[in-house]
């Protein structure tokens, strides 16, 4: 397929069929994650892939209100959390051809241990466009109140998640990617996706901001 197809194409997926997916595909989209760009190629990331049905099932109820509001991507045959490792920056840059001498934070313009994971998982999510699949990332988060009231208690979900699966402390999943192939009687569409996209002319600053015309 042609890139600047897989960039038009590219949705968030949330219904899919239930249809394996070839080991082959599989790791051609895991090794896709690999070829993300990272700061002082530090590679500061770890991915969690699930494609047993029984591992599967041990993370889905960690999603609650995904599963409740789109019960059909549990049918996805892959899942991937994607882990963020902040440690493997701090101790890149102590190195001495970047010259910071130490692994403080506070040089740290932006977390580029999180920004760096999450152009990975956009490298998958690419990815499985190629391959004709559907795929969405979304968050690992608690049952969120009626009122989206911050009453849940989003660390300790985290460490609990964690722990199921084994993942380190010095680890922090950034959310989940599910993939596979897209449900043929879709439901009708949601407010999120009967949103339009921004005009580039209104988000794109041309020399100054506030100039947008070109």
């Amino acid at each position: 397929m042609e890139f600047a197809e897989v960039i038009r194409r590219r949705r968030m997926v949330r219904h899919y069929a239930d249809r394996p997916l070839s080991p082959e595909v599989v790791e051609k989209i895991l090794a896709s994650a690999l070829r993300a760009p990272s700061a002082g190629f530090s590679q500061g990331w770890a991915f969690l892939a699930l494609t047993d049905p029984a591992d599967r099932a041990r993370f889905w109820p960690y999603v609650p209100t995904r599963v409740a509001q789109t019960p059909t991507m549990q049918y996805a045959p892959l899942v991937v959390v994607p882990l963020a490792h902040k440690a493997a920056y701090l101790a890149r840059y102590a190195e001495a051809d970047k010259g910071w001498g130490d692994r403080a934070e506070a040089r740290w313009p932006a977390p580029y241990w999180y920004i760096d994971t999450g152009m990975a998982s956009l490298m998958m999510l690419l990815a499985a466009v190629d391959e004709g699949l559907g795929a969405c990332f979304f968050g690992i988060t608690p049952q969120a109140g009626d009122d989206f009231t911050p009453e849940v208690d989003v660390p300790a979900h985290t460490a609990a998640f964690k722990a199921e699966f084994g993942i380190p402390d010095e680890y922090a999943p950034i959310g989940a990617i599910c993939i596979g192939y897209r449900a043929e009687d879709l439901p009708g569409q949601t407010s999120a996706t009967t949103r339009r996209r921004r005009d580039p002319d209104t988000v794109i600053h041309r020399g100054q901001w506030g100039h947008h015309l070109h």
